[in-house]
Order: C-alpha cells, then sequence, then structure tokens
C-alpha cells in the first residue's frame, strides 16, 4: 500500500471513529434539549410535600435562635413540610452515638413552635462498604442491619418525627438494603414516623447501571426497577438529582425532566416523590454549578411532572443543602415552583 493511500485509509478510518463515538453523544445531547422544551405551566405549583437537607450545625449546638429565625424566614410560606437534619453518621457497625446529636431536644421543640407542621427527619448514613473496606457500612452482616435499625429507634425515642436515610454508593439490585428499609419501615410505622429515603438516579438508558460498573468504582444509576422495590417500602423517595456531569443548563434541565418521567412510571401514588434540588457550588468532575443550577432542576422537574403526572399530589422538590445554598438559590425555588 502506497503512502498516500495508507494516510488517506487512516483518515477514513478517523473519521468513521469520531463519527461512531460523536453520533450517540450528539442524540443524547439533543434528546435531552428536547426534553428542556416545552412549558411547564401544566405541572402547577408546590403541593406542599417539599423538603430540604440541612447540615449537622442544627443539633451540635453551633445553630440557634438566630440561625433558627434565618431559616423560619427562608421555609415559610413555601411547600416545605419537611427538614432532614443530618443527625449521624451512623458507626461503622450500624450502631448512633447519641453525643452527635446533644442540642435536638431544643430544635425540636422550637421548630415545631415557629414552623408549625414541619417535620424534622433525623437524616442517617454513612458510606456503604464494597470493596472489603473496613472504614464503612457492610450491610451484608445481619447484626449491622439490626443495629441500623436500633439507631431508628433511638431518633425516634428522641422525638425526631421521621428518619432519612442515606446510605451511598448503593449496587442496584442490592437485597441487604431493601432488608433494612423493611425493618425501619416497621420501625417507623410502630411510631407514627415518617420514612424517607436518599436514593441515586435512574438509568438513563436501560442497563446503564450495569455498563457504568465497568467505567466508574461505584454504582451510580440504579434500575427502574430496583428504584421501583425502594419506592414501595417507604414513605418518601428523594431522588439525588445532580452530579450528572451535564456541562449546560439546557442539557441538565433536559435529564431532571427525565429522571422525573422515570421516576413517576414506578413510584407508588402513595409514596412521596421528591427531586433533590442543587444547592451547592462546588466544581467537580461530576458537577458543573454553572449547569446544574436549582432554576433548570425545577423547570426541568415541572417539565417532567407537566407531561407524566401533573395531577399528582404525592410530589415535591428538596433543596441541598442549606448550609450552601444561596439567596439565588432559595429565590430560584421560590419563584419556579411557587408558594403555598
Amino acid at each position: 500500500m502506497s503512502r498516500e493511500r495508507l494516510l488517506k485509509w487512516l483518515r477514513r478510518g478517523a473519521l468513521v471513529t469520531a463519527l461512531v463515538v460523536l453520533v450517540p453523544v450528539l442524540a443524547v445531547a439533543i434528546a435531552l434539549r428536547l426534553e428542556y422544551a416545552g412549558d411547564p405551566g401544566p405541572a402547577g405549583r408546590t403541593r406542599g410535600h417539599d423538603a430540604v437537607w440541612l447540615g449537622h450545625a442544627w443539633v451540635d449546638g453551633r445553630n440557634g435562635a438566630a440561625e433558627l429565625e434565618a431559616l423560619r424566614v427562608k421555609v415559610q410560606g413555601t411547600g416545605i413540610r419537611d427538614l432532614y437534619v443530618h443527625t449521624g453518621p451512623l458507626e461503622q457497625n450500624g450502631g448512633l452515638d447519641p453525643k452527635l446529636y446533644p442540642n435536638s431536644a431544643w430544635l425540636l421543640k422550637e421548630v415545631h413552635r415557629v414552623l408549625p407542621g414541619v417535620r424534622v427527619q433525623a437524616w442517617l448514613g454513612n458510606v456503604i462498604a464494597h470493596h472489603g473496606e473496613d472504614d464503612a457500612l457492610h450491610l451484608a452482616d445481619e447484626a449491622t442491619r439490626a443495629r441500623i435499625q436500633g439507631s431508628a429507634q433511638q431518633v425516634l425515642a428522641a422525638g425526631f418525627d421521621g428518619v432519612h436515610l442515606d446510605l451511598e454508593p448503593n449496587y442496584s439490585g442490592d437485597a441487604d438494603f431493601l432488608d433494612i428499609l423493611d425493618r425501619l419501615r416497621a420501625t417507623t410505622s410502630a411510631h407514627g414516623a415518617a420514612l424517607s429515603v436518599a436514593t441515586h438516579q435512574i438509568d438513563p438508558l436501560p442497563g446503564l447501571h450495569t455498563v457504568a460498573l465497568s467505567v466508574f468504582d461505584h454504582p451510580k444509576w440504579w434500575s427502574q426497577k430496583y428504584f421501583a422495590e425502594v419506592a414501595r417500602r417507604v414513605d418518601q423517595v428523594a431522588v439525588m438529582a445532580y452530579d450528572s456531569a451535564m456541562p449546560l443548563e439546557s442539557l441538565f434541565g433536559g435529564y431532571l425532566a427525565q429522571q422525573t418521567a422515570l421516576a413517576l412510571e414506578v413510584t407508588p401514588a402513595g409514596t412521596d416523590l421528591i427531586m433533590g434540588l442543587p444547592g451547592y457550588h462546588t466544581s467537580t468532575s461530576g458537577h458543573h454549578p454553572s449547569a446544574e443550577t436549582v432554576t433548570a432542576a425545577v423547570r426541568g422537574a415541572r417539565l417532567g411532572l407537566a407531561r407524566h403526572g401533573r395531577d399528582r399530589e404525592t410530589f415535591g422538590m428538596a433543596l441541598y443543602v442549606d448550609f450552601a445554598a444561596t439567596p439565588g438559590d432559595w429565590a430560584a425555588y421560590r419563584s419556579g415552583w411557587g408558594t403555598r
């Protein structure tokens, strides 16, 4: 083969390779951009099933009356019904040290006084071990799962209105995680309390959670079927619908619309479906603050709701997280989703 023919062949091969890579990427980008188009108006406004994640400073004594008054101003008049207050982390064996939340009695009393009708849920979590790590939770250990149930009983006895579980990263199909949810549901039901769970996102493409494991060293998505298994075991599913790696606001908003639609398809009517809003601004490879805005997330979620569940009452949004959210984030939530 002559040099000229070789170069021509290489150029053609490079073009084919580029097309193989770029065409699917462009197709996904176009699809997400189309998801973000349209009128979100038919979704209406907040149904009063919203939430906000709060940091540990609320239960360890760092936050007091002044901070609570500022929070009251932000929350009052919105659809926020639940405060997920970081009360852990759980110990590696599933237990919970009560010394972590010495200010909880004050917080519970004052929130119920200044924000009547708003529930305070204990946000409990830790990292799940997947590769034999010593410094993480081993969900396969029955004793660990029993201690997690005991930790839930502990915070409910302390007066919390519910348990918000955040264990991650979590593989799609994990039966041990489902067992924990069954245990916690029995506990919260006995106390007349709420059980909510922070969830991974749903496969944007069928089977992507399996493919992704060959690229990432931790789970990123769940199958829609597994998401449904989780959703039917709890009172609320709060989808951590951020860290999408989307580079543009329109693509992120389209991604939120798609995630909302996928979750609506399989979340029981009696379970609150809550879409997480990115109220934080740290730049990482998976999170671009210029793209992942509260404005885009709210609009995307409303578009998904307008198309697939406009009459659903058990739907809300949750801002993550109070200590990082800016006044602009709160304003975008209020203006985009409305007030009661």
